[in-house]
C-alpha cells in the first residue's frame, strides 16, 4: 500500500504532522510519500524517521520540489514521542572533499567500503555540510552505478550542494551519467575550499 501527501506549501510542522498521521494509517506494511517545497522540510522528515527507526529516502526532483519515501515492515507501534517541533537548518558551513573513489591507503575494496559507509554516515549526522566536491577519481561517485547514489540524493535533498568537476567527468567519458548534484570547475571548487569554515577529507 502507497500513500501520498501532499505538503507543499505547509509551514512547519504541517508536514510531519500529515506524514505521521499518515503512517498511522497504514496499519501494518506499506509506503508513505511526501512531498514538500523546501530542504528544511525534508530535514525535519528525516529526523522524524530517524527518530522511529524508519526505512526512508529523499530525494530532488525539481526545483522547489522534494519527495520523501517512508517504507513501513510492520505496524508501528504507539510510542511517548515529543511534540513536532521545527528544527533550524542543519547545515554549516564545512566543506567535505571527495577525491577518491575509496577512503584511505590499502586494500582497494575496505576502501571503498570504508567511503561509502562515510557518505551514509553523513545522512545520519545532527549537523550537514553545506557543500560535497567531488574530483579525480572521487568524480565517478555521483554518476549511475555508484553504490552511493541514494545516500548522495538523500543529502541533496536536505540542501547540501553536490558538485562535480566538469573536467575529471570528461576524463573518465561519464559527462552524460551524472546522476547527482551539478558539475562545477576548478575556479569554483577552490572558492569553495577557500571560503570554507572546514573543510574534511576522509
Amino acid at each position: 500500500m502507497m500513500v501520498k501527501v501532499d505538503a507543499r506549501g505547509d509551514a512547519c510542522p504541517l508536514p510531519v504532522v500529515k506524514a505521521k498521521k499518515a503512517l498511522s494509517e497504514l496499519n501494518g506494511t506499506g509506503e508513505v510519500e511526501v512531498l514538500v517545497d523546501n530542504e528544511i522540510a525534508v530535514q525535519n522528515l528525516t529526523k522524524m524517521a530517524q527518530q522511529k527507526g524508519l526505512v526512508y529516502s529523499a530525494e530532488k526532483r525539481a526545483e522547489r520540489e522534494y519527495a520523501v519515501r517512508f517504507t513501513v515492515g510492520d505496524a508501528l507501534e504507539e510510542k511517548n514521542e515529543p511534540a513536532e517541533s521545527c528544527v533550524p537548518d542543519a547545515r554549516t558551513d564545512t566543506v567535505v572533499v571527495i577525491a577518491s573513489d575509496r577512503m584511505g591507503e590499502g586494500a582497494e575494496e575496505l576502501g571503498k567500503t570504508l567511503l561509502k559507509a562515510f557518505v551514509f554516515s553523513l545522512t545520519q549526522q545532527d549537523k550537514l555540510p553545506k557543500t560535497i566536491l567531488f574530483y579525480n577519481s572521487g568524480a565517478q561517485l555521483t554518476c549511475e552505478g555508484s553504490p552511493m547514489l541514494e545516500d548522495l540524493k538523500a543529502l541533496e535533498a536536505e540542501g547540501v550542494e553536490i558538485l562535480t568537476c566538469g573536467t575529471c567527468l570528461n576524463f573518465y567519458g561519464l559527462t552524460e551519467k551524472l546522476a547527482v548534484g551539478g558539475v562545477t570547475n576548478m575556479y569554483v571548487i577552490a572558492e569553495k575550499l577557500l571560503n570554507a569554515g572546514s573543510v574534511v577529507k576522509p
